[in-house]
């Protein structure tokens, strides 16, 4: 299904010049395939997977291959302090080979060293449990990325189909100005109306285009922007399709239970739990920097100046233990800045439980304003038409002004203006709602 809907939208522009129109599915499926911030959201996914595979590496035996090869010289060097018994060569009886340039000595050296980590007081351990939780809140960062990328384009696509409705509603008034023009030229003509009510409806007709080219202007702008949302070029206008959101469960409840499960799967507030979780873990890993490590280490060499006969092998296998006893108080200024970055996110997490709170209370009551302003925008509208209606009798007889016929016009556009206000705020304040449920 989905990419049914993938290859649908890629193919939007030749769609949009036949007619067929874009579903909401279809812009939300280009954003969740197409979006940059959800190519971003995943590329610090996959690089907080990285960070847990490096944390873990300690936990794994570490093997260290080592070679070397040298053409040397072999000049003699007196160590300063021994008796000439004690040197290599005894001067008195033996003096040394005179020093030379020439590199005519070959050395070999192959080694393997092999290390495990036996225990560090929780370092390694705590640093592995901090990336894994490091993981989650990537995880949760990329459900933040999605669910604002769907508000987006819900919000655009609504926005885009309502400033297309407008341009219908600017094109009908113009439609209407130019019928006024030409009856009222009709009366001008035959002495039935004055010559300023021709220059009345003139005036109201040049108006009407001029909203016509700004609803046109908006309606390309709002277009940009849906493609913007859906991480597509701006390439042209595309039909709508009619769609609407589905009402959201609760929403015409009281506020307790929807900030309740808001609180539950907002991914913002999951993704600071687990970075609180993850600072935490990371204080305890710090803190084990007082104590020692102890490892175990194996070795084993091979050297000699010649590859044949074999070089002389040595191995050896032991305990290692390394204690940072004194560092001029690095560890205790590390431990500091770990918790104050952990008494920040708590802070940040406390700010984020409030602003969920906020933002569905004012979403749930974006939602009824809108279903109660789409109720009422519908009856302005009828009462509008029955206006115009009466207003365009009473003119055509003689018993009007254009003036009032002018009114009566501009009460009809603004009221069909308010209906498609009205749908794209029920719609939009929808998405706005499942945007601060953190659903999809």
């Amino acid at each position: 299904m989905l990419v049914h809907l993938l290859a649908t939208v890629m193919a939007l522009a030749p769609d949009a010049e036949t007619g067929k129109p874009l579903t909401l599915a279809e812009a939300e499926a280009a954003a969740l395939h197409n979006q940059p911030t959800l190519m971003e959201a995943r590329g610090q996914l996959e690089a907080a997977e990285g960070k847990v595979e490096e944390a873990r590496a300690p936990y794994l035996p570490q093997v260290l291959g080592t070679g070397l090869y040298k053409r040397t010289t072999a000049n003699f060097t007196p160590t300063p302090g021994l008796t000439s018994s004690n040197q290599t060569t005894n001067p008195a009886n033996n003096p040394p080979p005179p020093v030379t340039w020439d590199p005519h000595f070959y050395y070999y050296q192959l080694g393997a060293t092999a290390t495990q980590l036996i225990y560090d007081f929780g370092l390694s351990s705590n640093k592995w449990r901090a990336a894994d939780a490091g993981r989650d809140a990537a995880r949760d960062g990329e459900r933040t990325a999605e669910v604002q990328a769907l508000f987006n384009v819900r919000h655009a696509f609504f926005q885009a189909r309502a400033q297309h409705d407008l341009v219908a509603v600017a094109a009908e008034t113009v439609r209407n100005q130019e019928k006024h023009v030409e009856q009222t030229r009709a009366f001008v003509r035959t002495g039935i109306q004055p010559d300023i009510n021709l220059a009345t409806v003139l005036t109201a007709l040049a108006n009407a285009k001029v909203q016509l080219v700004t609803a046109q202007n908006n309606d390309a702008v709002a277009m940009a922007q849906l493609a913007q949302a859906m991480g597509a070029p701006a390439s042209g206008s595309y039909a709508i399709a009619d769609d609407d959101l589905r009402p959201v469960g609760g929403e015409d409840g009281p506020p307790g239970p929807l900030v309740d499960r808001a609180l539950r799967t907002r991914p913002e507030l999951a993704n600071l739990v687990n970075q609180r979780r993850a600072q935490e873990l990371t204080v305890e890993a710090t803190r084990g920097s007082y104590g020692p490590a102890l490892s175990g280490v194996a070795n084993v060499t091979e050297t000699g100046s010649t590859v044949s006969p074999s070089p002389v092998p040595n191995w050896y296998a032991g305990v290692s233990l390394s204690w940072n006893i004194f560092q001029g108080g690095l560890t205790r200024g590390q431990v500091r800045e770990a918790n104050g970055t952990l008494q920040n996110l708590n802070g940040q997490e406390q700010a984020e439980r409030l602003q969920v709170q906020v933002d569905v209370e004012q979403a749930r009551l974006a939602v009824q304003a809108a279903k109660a302003t789409i109720g009422a925008a519908g009856e302005a509208l009828t009462n509008a038409r029955d206006q115009l209606t009466l207003a365009e009798g009473r003119y055509e007889h003689g018993l009007g002004s254009a003036v009032e016929l002018g009114d009566a016009q501009v009460a009809y556009t603004s009221a069909e203006a308010q209906v498609v206000q009205a749908r794209f705020g029920l719609a939009s304040a929808r998405a706005q709602l499942l945007a601060a449920l953190g659903e999809r």
